[in-house]
């Protein structure tokens, strides 16, 4: 049966990067007949000034059509003067989200060993690291209401958002994780503020609940700014990590700069019928935009979870992963991951490295 894949490359380096993620899927479905339809759409600052908002009715039927959706970046300054609602950001990353229920997101923090002197800590505290983080992304304060800013009694303005988790919220995301963890080392620690947040009173109950369902999976605890410091001081010590909206962004990306940059990490949105949204933990980069320097390998590697989470094809996910270290074992490197002794390249230079290694 044919799968849809819609592509949405977004803004900056995100149109940069999708070229590369294509010439990937377009040799595996040729060289391996998966059956693939790819299809193309618009959002973000580019849907603003061709559509006139950032996520065009068109775009939004095309994603509820597809099987998965591969998203570049959306954003830059350049749209930074519309209204919060109106934004690359809110009116079209947040909203496809929320419109497609995208509630669990999983982003892996792997350090191949070819870039071990690329992290920000010592090879020792980083080698072999692998880490899930599972990250609930359609609630909490990004989307809880009232939201907005106001004028106090003494002419002072005020901005305020609302931090809020249903039990169903969390229970949801807590069975991605706990699942998760049994295809892994069977360790889950769940990230909350529960010493003074209510709303992580209740998502701490609801985990320890949850815990007596998978009794094979050990289940631990850790507040956030404790977490956030443990993952700089022994990052191994995680397996799998589920929390929050607000505080999977943040620290997800704190566990980015252990792999060596942030260019290397890829990501996965699901809903519960299955369908997921597949990009980059990186933005759109507008300070690097158009110069043919920014990572594609988060990207393809996105390609891979894709293979791996909807479409069910593991060996074409492997093939994929292997193919970008094969690349790294030739010594080729953008600029984000370079090192002395390494080769600079380009983007669509490193594209068609993974392309070539993917050929033979």
């Amino acid at each position: 049966m044919t799968k849809k894949i819609l592509l949405l490359p977004g803004d900056g380096i995100g149109v940069e990067i999708m070229a590369e993620a294509r010439k990937v899927l377009e040799l595996m479905n040729e060289k391996h007949s998966l059956d693939l339809e790819l299809d193309e759409a618009l959002v973000g600052g580019s849907a603003i000034d061709s559509a006139g908002k950032a996520l065009p009715d068109i775009t939004l039927e095309k994603c509820h059509a597809a099987n998965a959706i591969l998203l570049g970046a959306v954003g830059g300054p350049k749209w930074d003067n519309l209204p919060p609602a109106d934004r690359p950001e809110k009116g079209g990353l947040l909203k496809i989200r929320k419109e497609m229920g995208l509630f669990g997101n999983l982003r892996p923090a792997l350090l191949y060993k070819q870039l071990a002197d690329a992290s920000s800590l010592k090879p020792e505290l980083v080698a072999d690291l692998d880490i899930l983080i599972v990250r609930e992304l359609t609630g909490g304060i990004y989307f809880g209401e009232p939201r907005g800013i106001r004028v106090l009694e003494n002419g002072e303005r005020q901005g305020y958002n609302t931090y809020v988790y249903a039990e169903s919220e969390i229970r949801r995301i807590g069975k991605v994780a706990f699942e998760m963890a049994q295809r892994r080392d069977k360790r889950l620690c769940s990230v909350d503020k529960a010493n003074v947040l209510e709303a992580t009173m209740l998502w701490r109950e609801v985990m320890e609940g949850l815990a007596k369902d998978y009794p094979d999976v050990e289940l631990s605890h850790m507040y956030v700014d404790n977490a956030a410091m443990q993952l700089i001081r022994a990052p191994k010590q995680f397996d799998v990590m589920v929390t929050g909206n607000m505080f999977g962004d943040i620290l997800s990306d704190a566990a980015a700069m252990l792999t060596g940059s942030i260019g290397m990490l890829p990501s996965a949105s699901m809903n519960e019928k299955g369908q997921g949204m597949y990009e980059p933990c990186h933005g759109s980069a507008p300070d690097i935009a158009g110069q043919g320097i920014a990572n594609p390998l988060a990207t393809i590697l996105s390609v891979a979870m894709m293979m791996r989470y909807t479409l069910n094809m593991p060996e074409p996910a492997l093939l994929i992963e292997e193919a970008v270290s094969t690349v790294l074992d030739q010594g080729l490197r953008t600029g984000d991951i370079y090192s002395e002794g390494c080769t600079k390249v380009s983007t669509s230079e490193m594209g068609a490295a993974v392309v070539a290694a993917l050929s033979l």
